[in-house]
């Protein structure tokens, strides 16, 4: 066994036995196999099994390729180790590189949808290694070898790249060159540099090192400008000690020997080596504005506190979360692999790399949501020094980067399948992370064909300012923002809004229609206390209130409001202005969706105790809204019993709720009294042959608000399901209510819906 060299304690914000208990409760790993099939019933068994099995088996003898359309071999990869360079702990043997090759099959899956296996091989011998895995290696999709030392992995990968016809990446080295040379483009971008004038210094020339030199020398970075320093100095022209196969092709010509020569005027460092050899000394002789990549872990070459204190002027990475650049990854090797499987790629080349790189540079440009302005605490990064590499959590990666991956698979021949729509592709993409993508694509296609003028209620909240700027640069539609003009605008200078003046600003005190905005309120709430006066304080200071009466009078199509106010201030101040339309209810509905099925909630939010006329017009107009998103309505009026079993009293309004649907006559499938469990499973039919839907319920009408409530909430919350709303629906123009504290994502999308909704309602007549 080997002996564990002890680790100098470090400041972080997990302990060992947190990590420990981490990976050893509820169950020991981070893995577990999960069948894509039903394997419920005797005939779910023959299929996936003998004797269905068998039809696949001659199909795929047949025809090979087949493989790929009857197994899921084109979304499978394997990471694979042999325990020889694990992080930064060194040779500590395969069975301890388990919980890492584990963490990097987690990652796949979270952040690309690709199912991985881990794979630990006990061999150090790169040419037992390597017989070993040609031997297993086609039964993947790709192959991704992970902490395997240098200079055998240079070796493994060629070869395995030559035997195999699969993608093989050695992500130690293409993942960080890829991040990296990410990071370069911008920085050379920022500091007006080019390529081909770079003066480079890299230190360390292992892998990753030598990847990374690779990668970015193919982008123009001359030969004679690169110098590569080890743990022996600098690499140049005769030397002989240490040295091999890989460094040698990067020797230069040169007189200098050590680090602290080699970063004289150095316009760019490069360190993937150790801790602590990068002296502020170093970093001072370096050329004006140098860009700083010092990625050792988990301690850089030098600290970004150190290169600040005798620099002003650096653009700065790391390989650490805790400041800003960090070269990680998780960037890089989930979509190559994405792109690469898609098309079924070959192999993984160069021009694939790099095309990877070039997106992630162009997605670091562009103005970031939501989502990462969280993943730093609220403070939104923008492209500048400080922000050259696109945060990991960034929701648009899975989207943007594989396509670039494909159509450079495609452009250089190793594509076996190519991609005929990239923009269907790129949706498809986003639908493997947001279950509900496909439902909020198709609304916002609609609403780009006929954009909507919509009124965002609370114009001077930052994030409400945010989804305005967003909403428009979508093609959605024009944004109304309300509110006093300096804190809008004042927040704008401090978000970044480029252009603000495109977005339109409007004071109600300084509206030229109040007076006529106040009449029209007068004579709605004259006879239900309220005076002139009330209702002319109202219009001016209730901004609920006067975007209401915007969309009343014809000056907008729709609102969105809820940031600051609870839903139920909210929808009162609105229905001062505003009627329900005819035939309708004014309600709250829930899309939920869940591993593949999309079910309508209603009534989440209005009627709290609602009696069998409320709940068969709840489901009148939740089957209509249903239908607005494309689904057939099979309505269950859920229980806690089914047909009469347990009979209770509160079941009667549910009961009746159904004879009053039977007497109306509609043209949608509706059952009920019925129990969620019963009315979920398409099987039910055989317990009960006389019930009236055809397959599972799609449509939910609970017996009460509390009731609808705490079942979405539990299903957001514990369900492994995504919820979008509750969207209100009834009245006669289109108002949607977000979340207190909602995001500038959660409020585009209640706009969006509420720039949907009439566009559809006219198409229906």
């Amino acid at each position: 066994m080997k002996k564990l060299t002890p680790r100098p304690p470090k400041k972080s914000f997990i302990t060992d036995e947190q990590a420990l208990r981490f990976h050893a409760e509820p169950t020991p790993g981070k893995l577990a196999l999960q069948p894509t099939k039903p394997m419920a019933t005797q005939r779910d068994l023959s299929l996936a099994y003998s004797p269905g099995v068998a039809v696949p088996v001659e199909a795929i003898a047949a025809d090979p390729d087949t493989v790929y359309d009857y197994t899921s071999k084109g979304n499978m990869v394997a990471v694979i180790s042999n325990g020889t360079a694990i992080l930064g702990l060194g040779n500590l043997g395969a069975m301890a590189s388990k919980p890492v090759m584990e963490g990097k099959s987690v990652l796949f899956k979270r952040f690309a949808d690709i199912d991985s296996f881990d794979i630990e091989v006990e061999e150090e011998d790169a040419t037992a290694f390597i017989e070993c895995v040609k031997r297993f290696g086609n039964t993947f999709g790709g192959i991704n070898l992970e902490d395997i030392g240098s200079p055998e992995c240079f070796i493994i990968e060629s070869e395995l790249r030559d035997l195999l016809d699969i993608p093989v990446f050695h992500d130690d080295q293409h993942g960080t060159a890829i991040i990296a040379t990410a990071g370069l483009i911008n920085a050379c971008h920022l500091t007006g540099r080019k390529f081909e004038d770079l003066k480079l210094v890299l230190c360390g020339a292992g892998a990753a090192g030598l990847s990374v030199l690779n990668l970015v020398k193919s982008l123009g970075v001359k030969d004679e400008n690169a110098v590569v320093v080890d743990s022996r100095g600098v690499i140049y022209k005769g030397r002989t000690e240490y040295m091999d196969q890989w460094k040698a092709p990067h020797a230069v010509v040169t007189d200098m020997r050590s680090l602290s020569e080699a970063m004289e005027g150095a316009d760019v460092f490069f360190g993937l080596s150790a801790a602590g050899i990068v002296s502020g000394e170093m970093v001072a002789s370096m050329a004006p504005n140098p860009i700083i990549f010092a990625m050792a872990n988990p301690d850089p070459e030098i600290l970004p506190e150190e290169i600040k204190s005798v620099r002003d002027d650096a653009i700065i990475a790391t390989g650490r979360s805790d400041y800003p650049n960090q070269v990680n990854n998780v960037l890089g090797f989930p979509y190559i692999f994405r792109g690469a499987l898609d098309v079924r790629a070959r192999n993984v080349n160069d021009e694939m790399k790099l095309a990877c790189a070039h997106a992630l540079a162009d997605l670091a440009r562009q103005d970031v949501p939501e989502e990462v302005a969280a993943a730093y605490h609220g403070n939104r990064p923008k492209y500048g020094p400080d922000y050259i590499i696109p945060a990991p959590f960034d929701p648009r990666l899975i989207s943007e980067i594989p396509p670039y991956v494909a159509q450079a698979a495609m452009d250089t021949g190793v594509a076996r399948k190519p991609i005929e729509d990239m923009e269907a592709y790129k949706k498809s993409l986003a639908r493997r992370q947001d279950p509900t993508a496909a439902i909020l694509q198709g609304i916002s296609a609609t609403v780009q064909e006929e954009p909507k003028t919509i009124v965002f209620a609370e114009g001077e909240e930052p994030a409400v300012i945010r989804a305005a700027q967003s909403f428009q640069q979508r093609g959605l539609g024009k944004a109304i923002l309300i509110g006093r003009e300096k804190p809008i605008y004042d927040n704008m200078k401090l978000l970044g809004v480029e252009n603000p003046e495109s977005l339109t600003v409007l004071n109600a005190r300084l509206f030229d229609r109040n007076a006529e905005f106040t009449e029209y309120l007068y004579s709605r709430l004259q006879r239900k206390g309220f005076l002139r006066r009330d209702a002319q304080r109202l219009v001016n200071n209730d901004r609920n209130v006067f975007s209401a009466l915007l969309l009343q009078h014809g000056l907008a199509d729709g609102m969105v409001s809820g940031v600051t106010r609870s839903y139920d201030v909210v929808l009162r101040d609105v229905r001062l202005v505003l009627d329900h339309r005819p035939e309708e209810r004014t309600m709250g509905v829930s899309v939920v969706v869940n591993k593949g099925q999309t079910l309508f909630i209603a009534d989440t939010n209005v009627t709290e105790l609602p009696d069998a006329w409320d709940l068969a017009n709840i489901a009148e107009s939740t089957a209509h809204f249903a239908r607005e998103f494309g689904f057939e309505p099979r309505v269950a009026f859920l229980s806690y019993s089914t047909f009469g079993n347990p009979v209770g009293e509160r079941m009667e309004k549910v009961r009746e709720a159904v004879q009053i649907l039977d007497e109306r006559e509609v043209d949608f499938e509706y059952e009920g009294d019925i129990a969620a469990d019963v009315a979920l499973d398409p099987m039910h039919m055989l317990t009960y042959p006389f019930s009236r839907l055809t397959d599972s319920a799609n449509v939910l009408v609970m017996p009460a608000i509390h009731s609808a409530s705490i079942a979405t909430k539990l299903l957001d919350s514990v369900g492994g399901a995504t919820v979008l709303g509750p969207f209100l629906t009834g009245l006669e123009k289109p108002v949607q209510i977000c979340s207190l504290g909602a995001t500038a994502s959660d409020i585009v999308q209640m706009a969006t819906l509420a720039a949907f909704a009439p566009s559809h309602r006219d198409m229906q007549g």
